[in-house]
């Protein structure tokens, strides 16, 4: 008999940012250029990315912005990871598929945690309690400044179908700022996984720069798509 085919695992990418940073585009030419070289891809976003999950999404994406406190934003958001993982990026990564997402822990260790006021140890306290040593391989932060991106994350609202996904927008510019710091401290504290990517460029060249870094982490040869 044959020996079957093994499988090599899939590998899981990030992206991060504040508000307006161009996270999805980004993800969707990655995911393009990917694609051209015969790498099986999966798309998907946080909060969300199973059904379940996208349940929880509507509780925290839509309605005034102190709807919740952070601590009860950490326990939805982990609710909603454990099933988003558990249900569809550990099964693709080990079909051999590499996941982009929109998203992951690194969101809560910045939001909740550096805008919020959550210390950073406890939440790291329940992501390994959820969801052990699971991390991403490589995490694309795109950096922007902050009245730049809720510009543009107010330009968004105004010409897509998502409209009241705007609670977090709406959380004030020092929230938006602590947000960026934490993010950029997040980075500079572990440059082994984070890439950090200037997004007040042009798409084009934005796509170009990430397809540079995770070409360069993974060892690939990229033609960015715009």
């Amino acid at each position: 008999m044959a020996d079957e085919a093994v499988i090599t695992r899939g590998y899981f990418i990030t992206f991060e940012g504040g508000e307006g940073t161009g996270k999805s585009t980004q993800i969707g030419l990655l995911a393009d250029a990917l694609t051209a070289t015969g790498i099986e891809v999966q798309k998907t976003r946080e909060p969300g990315g199973s059904p379940g999950a996208e349940e929880i999404r509507d509780l925290l994406v839509r309605g005034e912005p102190g709807r919740w406190d952070p601590m009860t934003e950490i326990l939805l958001l982990y609710a909603a990871r454990n099933d988003h993982y558990r249900r569809r990026i550990e099964p693709a990564l080990a079909a051999g598929h590499w996941v982009l997402c929109d998203r992951f822990a690194d969101s809560t260790l910045a939001y909740q945690g550096a805008g919020g006021g959550i210390e950073l140890e406890t939440i790291r306290s329940l992501h390994s309690l959820v969801l052990g040593r699971v991390w991403p391989d490589l995490t694309v932060l795109l950096d922007l400044d902050v009245e730049t991106g809720l510009e543009r994350a107010g330009q968004r609202e105004e010409t897509t179908s998502e409209g009241g996904e705007t609670r977090y927008e709406r959380m004030g510019g020092a929230f938006h700022d602590r947000l960026r710091q934490g993010y950029l401290s997040l980075a500079a504290d572990a440059p082994e996984r984070f890439a950090v990517v200037d997004a007040s460029q042009s798409i084009a060249v934005v796509a170009g720069d990430v397809a540079d870094k995770v070409a360069g982490r993974f060892d690939l040869i990229l033609e960015p798509r715009s």
